[in-house]
């Protein structure tokens, strides 16, 4: 009874996640129509392409024996083995084609439902399988009586085929009686194209149908009760929030090692409150000036905190401050567009050592 209430109490549609987590475990919509189809097509190209050459290549290396049976020596166990090899190789270079068109075909068939996966779970004994109880659910239940109901429309729809190409062929098969018995063959062969062909015809709309059954049935069976999604969210969210949590101490740590190279800085270019971008350039180290740390609002007074306590001239410069933070990364060099703009205020500072702390204005000066 409680998997009734469950089954009854599952109403809402599935999520994006419970379908995902469906298809890792392997259950997936497939219809065996595609299977079906994809074999009577393979029979068809072999039919149609192959046969009469395979045919003809497997008579000719057989003839011999068919002609003179008494002309192959049988004297002993070996000799009996080699004619077995023999017949066997023949054999096989006429049927391996064969059954690898079929198989790969059946593969096509596959793979063009779903996604090739392997699932641990899906091939492990399941006792359940075993319930007397079950396999009637299985065999009477909505999803056997659907089964029965296809394979009737199938079996209907193949007799109503044969039936119709077979009456428009009555009179050649009448008059076969009175024709060459060499020409039999290739007319059965064309009769069996025309039966295969119609029946591949009929397969085609019944897969197609098929496959839209399947893919409802499946979304149907994996439709969710309130408190299913209810539990999913949370479950969401709680990913989300620990997400952000763990991206907010990696910020943190990050800021910390930024805010420790502060004192390595030469020079803080800042905006009054809201941007400041520390520098570092020193000439016998080479290269462009490097940006050791840059904040905003909070970190940006912060950065000039440090910088006084450590004697660092710190310049407001509104654009060149907003451009720096916005253009160069934490630990890069300056871009050259830059280079003429912090070259005057490294001019500027070294023409202002004695008023080392806080300049203001510095490029207009």
């Amino acid at each position: 009874m409680a998997e009734e209430v469950d089954k009854e109490s599952q109403t809402e549609e599935p999520t994006e996640k419970r379908l995902a987590d469906a298809i890792e475990r392997g259950v997936v919509p497939t219809s065996r129509e595609v299977a079906l189809l994809a074999s009577l097509a393979s029979m068809l190209v072999v039919m149609a392409f192959f046969f009469r050459e395979a045919a003809g290549r497997l008579a000719g290396a057989l003839i011999h024996f068919i002609d003179d049976p008494a002309g192959w020596r049988l004297d002993r166990g070996s000799d009996a083995i080699a004619l077995g090899n023999l017949m066997l190789l023949d054999a096989l270079m006429f049927l391996a084609p064969i059954f690898a068109l079929f198989i790969v075909a059946g593969i096509v068939a596959s793979a063009a439902q779903n996604a090739p996966r392997f699932v641990i779970d899906r091939i492990m004994p399941d006792l359940s399988r075993l319930s007397i109880r079950g396999g009637f659910s299985r065999i009477y239940g909505l999803r056997g009586l659907t089964e029965f109901l296809k394979s009737v429309v199938k079996f209907a729809a193949v007799v109503g085929i044969v039936a119709i190409v077979l009456n428009g062929q009555r009179i050649m098969l009448v008059n076969s009686m009175f024709y060459d018995v060499g020409g039999l063959p290739e007319r059965i062969l064309d009769l069996a194209i025309r039966l295969i062909s119609a029946s591949v015809a009929a397969t085609l709309v019944v897969a197609a149908a098929d496959i839209v059954w399947a893919r409802f049935h499946w979304l149907r069976g994996q439709r969710m009760s309130r408190q299913e999604i209810k539990e999913e969210i949370k479950q969401t969210e709680g990913d989300r929030l620990l997400k952000a949590r763990f991206r907010s101490i990696r910020l943190d740590r990050s800021r910390k090692r930024m805010l420790k190279a502060v004192p390595r800085a030469t020079m803080v270019v800042a905006n009054p409150t809201h941007y400041a971008v520390a520098l570092r350039y020193v000439r016998s180290e080479g290269g462009a000036p490097i940006v050791v740390a840059k904040g905003l609002d909070l970190i940006a007074l912060k950065i000039r905190e440090i910088a006084e306590e450590h004697n660092i001239p710190v310049i407001e410069d509104k654009p060149l401050a907003r451009s720096l933070y916005d253009a160069v990364k934490v630990d890069a060099q300056i871009p050259p567009e830059f280079y003429r703009a912090v070259a005057e205020l490294i001019h500027f500072i070294q023409q202002k050592k004695s008023h080392w702390p806080i300049l203001r204005e510095g490029r207009a000066q």
